[in-house]
């Protein structure tokens, strides 16, 4: 077992709920949206040489798009992110969170190697200046830890998902303390964010990219679902300071993970 990647029960088989026969109409309206969250990330390769330039509000709007393109409705709640510094974690169930990170606050996002390979979407990631992790290798994990750290110091936001593994939805996995410890030696709070999806009122699985799930599979089980929407829950930031190591502070993170979310917050971002 990796120091990064914990085993996680969910599989596609076991977790994410078998959809019903994709009727013959549905099938264009899944192409469009496939291709049109295509098109926004091509738009946003072609302008990375322009990154520096681009408004965060932008770049946050443009990470909804994403999202929205792809058949989910967004709802945004809680406290704004702070400037400066920051280290952002969530819980991790689909490919959809990265972009409802993003919309959070613009971030250097923390993820395995593997996505460096991942079609137009790993082309992003190496061009945004995502911190890529080699899970594999024990002995990375300090310098690992130092890279993140450097880049808080810097004033940069850094988001991760510190369970290490994605999960369902309906069950979550132990935040690891590892990344804690830049926070701490970087000085800088830690902003806790909550995703789920529901459908109908419900937790929805669809979205869930777990186990040996494949991306494509992940993708067009979005692009062919109606009704999903992702909700982002932004909580109050941890000051520095504010827990006295990184068990202490991971914990403190993902206390409010320990239950399912409730759906009756106010909207702030749609």
């Amino acid at each position: 077992m990796s120091a990064w990647l914990p085993t996680a029960p969910c599989t596609p088989q076991a977790c994410v709920e078998a959809s019903a026969a994709v009727r013959a109409r549905a099938v264009p309206r899944a192409l469009l949206r496939l291709g049109a969250v295509l098109l926004l990330l091509l738009a946003g390769i072609a302008l990375t040489p322009f990154g520096a330039r681009i408004p965060p509000s932008l770049v946050r709007r443009w990470c909804r798009w994403i999202v929205r393109a792809a058949g989910v409705r967004v709802r945004i709640t809680g406290t704004a992110a702070p400037t400066g510094g920051l280290l952002l974690v969530a819980n991790h169930i689909s490919w959809l969170d990265i972009p409802l990170l993003a919309a959070v606050r613009p971030a250097r996002m923390l993820a395995k190697t593997e996505v460096r390979h991942w079609p137009v979407a790993g082309v992003l990631a190496a061009r945004g200046k995502t911190l890529f992790i080699d899970r594999d290798r024990l002995r990375a994990l300090p310098d690992t830890v130092a890279r993140i750290a450097g880049a808080l110091r810097e004033g940069a936001a850094v988001a991760a998902f510190p369970e290490g593994s994605t999960w369902c939805g309906r069950a979550q996995g132990t935040f690891r303390r590892a990344v804690f410890q830049a926070a701490l030696d970087a000085g800088v709070p830690v902003q806790p964010v909550r995703i789920g999806y529901r459908l109908g009122g419900g937790t929805a699985t669809a979205p869930a990219y777990v186990g040996e799930d494949t991306l494509l599979a992940s993708l067009w089980r979005v692009a062919t679902s109606r009704g999903l929407i992702a909700e982002v829950e932004v909580q109050a930031p941890i000051p520095p300071g504010g827990s006295p190591d990184r068990r202490a502070l991971a914990r403190a993170a993902q206390q409010p993970e320990t239950t399912v979310p409730a759906w009756t917050h106010t909207v702030l971002v749609a």
